[in-house]
């Protein structure tokens, strides 16, 4: 209502104007109507809004639509109107700005000029309301012809912030379909597929057992057929899968096959107890009755062990000693736990008379046998490897004891009777040469040992998996082992000694256990195949092999910390959008302007319509946003110990822009925050994934299934040529002296001469310019450079590949391409200050003596935008000439490009560089800007940069249009200053190269340049105003708190941040986490003008919280020397 309210207060508002214009243009003859005849009624009115324009109003309407056209300072938007006499009167001839939908019109005859224009403008404002132009209240339209073959998303895009990093939405997790099931709880016979794992390692003599993966579904092909490097700490290991048919097992070999599952997954990675007497929950064996709750339907599937003397594909290839030795033990943990008193000795029966023997938990042997076995604690539940037989017994004295006040044991005998823990036993410390309890989590237990006598076995406890699918992580640890010599210590600080009879032997190898921690990873890629693989089923393009695994890439975020991420793909898919949108819009609307073009790509391929498409189609579950973690990883069966449970509000829409949301972290239910950006970044980069794969066929299937229905028709094309071979008349002096320098012969000579026509020039009989052509050509040479950057520098990351496409595809490149070709020569205008401008660009490029300092103090000359839509028009019209031949337009533009940018060639622009080697060096950049400097050439922007060295203040001051470009200019001083400090390595290129690179940044200072001098002062001066009296500093005492106030407090004083230096420190007494060293760090603290501060923190178990130690002690020497006042800030 409130839209056709509107609509009629507009259409009054026109009528009004319409009836004062004409009163005021009316001919003095129309005064006098008894001297001519009655003449028809000029005038054209909507019927639908009453809305009316008359002859005499209709000349304004044309001149406020030209207005609105798009022009550039060489152009013009006015209409020009031109007079044939006939005689008995005259005929108008209209030719609107060549940016118009229209071409020439030629108005009625009448009996004079002013009412010939009249006539000409009337029917001109009625083709335009007929194109949709004009609104139905004959007011301009504010919006594009409506796209119809476009699907717009236009509820989802008008969400405030969507499509911004700004902007946090909270979104569910796609489930892998191939992995879910409900077999494991039926209790039946049944068939699963096989899929045998290998593994190899790079060190001889680390062996790895072979596995096979069951599983009821097929798994797609590249997740079946999967060769993948598994990065451990100081070695790799080569695992590969591989189909190997069916598999039928029976219930009691599902059964036993599930045991052995939950046992080992859980023994290693879980537990298998729940429940404490400290907690007030009776202890329980997890698989002491119904075990069906701990497997999980979406997860089921089974990974055995293979026996290696057995060469078949068949069920007889398990290895099934292994599985019922497993199964056996869970049995025997059934009867130990299924009393009411647990007495874990007292219901053993075997022999034990034989002193010969080790006696276990439920069989003796001889010591031999029990070297790197695998075991497992009746008391904790946990697996270790036996390594070997100690020479201390249960009855040995605690060495040491009497050291430790308190101590309440004498034996290890007596501990066990009045002791049990839960976690880690006995600790053999070689440094101290004595055995010394470590006692977590102690709970009062009746444990009396039957042969105290007998000797301790040494045993290498289990501990947490890691992430092992980045090589990345695996140099960091070998950088991080390099440090120190202590890994024999650490390793001795990491055994466990343990009475033998409080241990079940479970008769394998380590061969076995080694294997499994590298399952967590190894399913975790399987998985992620198989959910691209999923994403590839929906998508649905049966023409194309695209990999799984560059979708899987395409689905990556740089958050996961793998050696793959989405940001490559996602500026090829950005290109390649663009371009398929822009020929589209080209071909299918040959009346729309550029202006209305643009505007049309802009509705499509914006961020918000991406999030919008992106999310129509569920894209936001498919991504992987946060590193994996593999203590979350739960294989079927396993209890998870770390649990996060749901507490997210699922049943409305949950946005936010709160900056401490954590982002990709997971609930258990599989709920996360993610930007909104990423949503459309992901849209673009499944768009270059299938680019790469399939070309531009398979890219466009993508666009199909996404909604934006954007094909390139051959017919469009041929319709389009067609009318450019009629209306263009060829000017063949300019043609071929242009063919020759492109070495290319134009079939349609119109389409060159078209894209060599500025739009100041128009003529009666031409109503063209390059605009259009321009606009093709943008999205042409975009897709061309960014495909050759990305296929010639694959090893390339994704920032470095985004700057070279910024080096390579912008105007200022494409004007000095013109200017080096001399294709500027041939451009067709009639504007008198473009020939000006250009001459001036052209000899201060063509001037090898000018150096930079002398081209700053004159005037730093941008190349005159004019240039870069030649270049980009003429791409377009080679383009259209080949019919949309990409391949030809590369080959003809390749060597006028070269040389392209390279990364060794790549230079930042200055503000970028300065910003960069500050974040880098640790230093701060202080940054002010003032509005409105009064210069001869117009107001300027001043902004004065500043970087506080450790003795000295560097200052400078830049001028310019933009605060970008007085940053730029002031930046560039500033590096120059650097490098004569030493800081910065001179650059080898020449002065006028550097000006060169970054010409289109800089303008000039109202100061005298000619010798430069760097701008110092003492930094005390700085430094003082701000501290004549200790400032209250605010500092959060979570973890990363106490670094951060610290850095932000040195930021504000723009003293050089601090420097860390983590070392390991070996403790007598093993961590909690279990760990023989600690960290501490030791902070120094640069305060310019004055003294060096190093201070140690204290001691802990991981360097972030060392790091805060030491921060925060350096607040407090801070304080006491009156420079601030800590308030410490606890969060519950």
């Amino acid at each position: 209502e409130n839209v056709k309210q509107n609509n009629l207060i507009s259409a009054i508002l026109r009528s009004e104007k319409s009836m004062i214009e004409t009163a005021l243009n009316r001919d003095s003859e129309d005064l006098l109507p008894g001297f001519f005849p009655v003449e028809e009624k000029n005038e054209y009115l909507v019927g639908t809004t009453g809305a009316k324009v008359t002859a005499g109003s209709s000349i304004s309407v044309i001149v406020q639509y030209c207005d609105k056209l798009l022009g550039d300072k060489y152009d013009t938007t006015k209409p020009l109107f031109e007079f044939t006499n006939h005689g008995d009167g005259f005929v108008c001839t209209l030719m609107l700005p060549s940016s118009d939908m229209l071409p020439p019109l030629v108005g009625p005859k009448a009996r004079n000029k002013k009412k010939a224009k009249q006539l000409v403008c009337l029917d001109a404002c009625k083709q335009l309301h007929q194109l949709g132009v004009l609104t139905d209240s004959l007011c301009l339209s504010v919006e594009e012809p409506p796209l119809e073959s476009v699907n717009k998303t236009d509820v989802l895009t008008s969400l405030a912030g969507v499509g911004t990093t700004k902007r946090k939405e909270l979104h569910g997790t796609t489930r892998v379909c191939g992995l879910s099931g409900t077999w494991a709880s039926e209790r039946t016979a049944v068939k699963l597929q096989g899929y045998r794992m290998k593994f190899l390692c790079d060190q001889v003599g680390q062996k790895y057992s072979n596995f096979v993966l069951l599983i009821d579904k097929t798994i797609a092909h590249e997740a079946a057929n999967l060769d993948i490097d598994l990065f451990l700490h100081d070695k790799m290991v080569k695992a590969s899968v591989s189909p190997c048919g069916l598999f039928e097992l029976d219930v009691q070999q599902l059964e036993q096959a599930k045991l052995f599952q939950a046992l080992l997954f859980n023994g290693l990675f879980g537990k298998l107890f729940t429940g404490s007497k400290s907690s007030g929950v009776p202890r329980e064996f997890i698989l002491s009755k119904d075990d069906t709750f701990i497997w999980n339907n979406p997860n089921m599937y089974l990974i055995l062990p293979m026996d290696p003397t057995v060469e078949s594909h068949d069920i007889s290839c398990i290895n099934w000693r292994v599985i019922d030795e497993a199964a056996t033990a869970v049995k025997l943990l059934r009867k130990i736990y299924s009393e009411e008193k647990m007495n874990i000795l007292g219901i053993l029966d075997f022999d034990q008379n034989d002193e010969d023997l080790i006696h276990l938990a439920n069989t003796s042997c001889e010591a031999h046998f029990l070297r790197n076995v695998v075991v497992l604690a009746v008391h904790t539940g946990k697996i270790y490897t036996a390594l070997h037989v100690a020479d201390l017994s249960a009855n040995s004295t605690f060495d040491g004891a009497a050291d430790e006040k308190g101590t309440e044991f004498h034996t290890f005998a007596e501990y066990f009777e009045k002791k049990y823990v839960c976690y880690c036993t006995f600790m053999c410390l070689l440094k101290h040469k004595y055995v010394k309890l470590l006692i977590y989590f102690i709970c009062r237990y009746d444990i009396v040992l039957r042969h105290p006598s007998q000797p301790l076995l040494v045993l290498k406890p289990s501990h947490r998996p890691h992430n092992i699918l980045s090589s990345k992580l695996r140099d960091e640890g070998n950088g991080e082992k390099k440090k120190g010599d202590t890994s024999d210590i650490t390793k001795a600080n990491n055994r466990v000694h343990m009475p033998p009879e409080l241990l079940i032997p479970l008769n394998f190898s380590d061969d076995i256990l080694r294997t499994f921690y590298l399952f967590p990873s190894l399913m975790h890629r399987i998985e992620t195949l198989m959910l691209a693989s999923q994403l590839k089923s929906e998508i649905s393009y049966d023409d194309s092999n695209v990999s799984s695994f560059l979708i899987l890439e395409a689905i990556t975020t740089l958050r996961c910390s793998e050696d793959f991420s989405m940001e490559r793909l996602e500026l090829l898919g950005d290109s390649v959008l663009k371009y398929v949108v822009s020929c589209h819009l080209f071909l299918k609307f040959p009346n729309m302007d550029e202006g209305q073009l643009t505007s049309s790509r802009v509705d499509i391929i914006s961020n918000a319509a991406l999030y919008g498409f992106g999310i129509e189609h569920k894209i936001q579950g498919y991504i992987r946003d946060a590193a994996f973690d593999p203590r979350r990883w739960l294989a079927p069966g396993q209890l998870s110990i770390h649990p996060v449970p749901c507490n997210c509000r699922v049943n409305s829409e949950v946005v936010t822009e709160d900056i401490n949301v954590k982002v990709g972290q997971l609930c258990d239910k599989g709920h996360r925050w993610m930007c909104s950006k990423t949503i459309s970044d992901c849209v673009e980069a499944i768009i270059g994934a299938y680019y790469v794969e399939g070309g531009l066929r398979a890219a466009m299937a993508v666009l199909k299934w996404l909604g934006i229905n954007v094909e390139v028709e051959e017919e469009l094309i041929g319709q389009f040529l067609s009318a450019s071979v009629q209306t263009y008349l060829p000017k063949n002096d300019v043609i071929e002296k242009v063919e020759a320098k492109l070495g290319y012969v134009f079939l349609m000579k119109g389409l060159l001469l078209e894209a060599l026509t500025h739009p100041s020039l128009q003529e009666s009989a031409e109503g063209y310019s390059y605009e259009r052509l321009e606009f093709l050509g943008d999205a042409v040479l975009d897709i061309l450079l960014t495909r050759h950057l990305f296929y010639s520098h694959k090893d390339t990351d994704e920032g470095e590949l985004t700057d070279l496409r910024s080096a390579s595809v912008n105007n200022e490149n494409f004007a000095q391409l013109a200017v080096k070709h001399k294709l500027y020569q041939f451009l067709q205008h009639s504007s008198g200050k473009l020939p000006e401008n250009i001459t001036e660009y052209v000899d201060s490029l063509e001037n090898p003596s000018m150096d930079k300092v002398n081209l700053l103090s004159d005037a730093a000359l941008r190349g005159p935008k004019v240039l870069g839509d030649v270049v980009e028009s003429i791409a377009g019209a080679i383009l259209i000439d080949r019919k949309l031949d990409l391949e030809v337009v590369w080959g003809i533009f390749k060597p006028l490009l070269s040389p392209i940018v390279t990364p060794e060639k790549l230079e930042l622009p200055p503000f970028r560089e300065l910003l960069e080697w500050c974040n880098k060096s640790g230093y701060f950049l202080g940054i002010k800007c003032t509005d409105g400097i009064k210069r001869t050439d117009g107001d300027k922007i001043e902004a004065t940069l500043d970087v506080q060295l450790k003795e000295t203040l560097l200052v400078r001051q830049g001028c310019g249009k933009s605060k970008k470009d007085a940053k730029a200019h002031a930046a560039s001083m500033l590096l120059k200053d650097l490098e004569v400090e030493g800081l910065i390595v001179p650059k080898n290129a020449s002065n006028t190269q550097q000006f060169q690179d970054h010409r289109n940044i800089f303008d000039a200072m109202d100061i005298q340049l000619s010798t430069p001098t760097r701008g110092k002062r003492s930094a005390g001066s700085k430094i003082a105003a701000s501290l004549d009296k200790p400032v209250d500093w605010p500092v959060r005492m979570s973890k990363g708190g106490p670094r951060a106030g610290l850095y932000e407090f040195c930021k504000k004083l723009q003293w050089p941040a601090p420097n860390f230096d983590c070392a390991k420190v070996e403790q007598s007494v093993p961590t909690p986490q279990g760990q023989g060293f600690t960290f501490a760090s030791t902070i120094k603290l640069h305060i310019p003008n004055s003294d060096v501060i190093s201070l140690t923190g204290d001691c802990f178990a991981d360097k972030k919280s060392a790091m805060d130690s030491a921060a925060l002690l350096m607040l407090y020497e801070l304080q006491q020397r009156g420079r601030l006042q800590v308030q410490e800030i606890h969060v519950s």
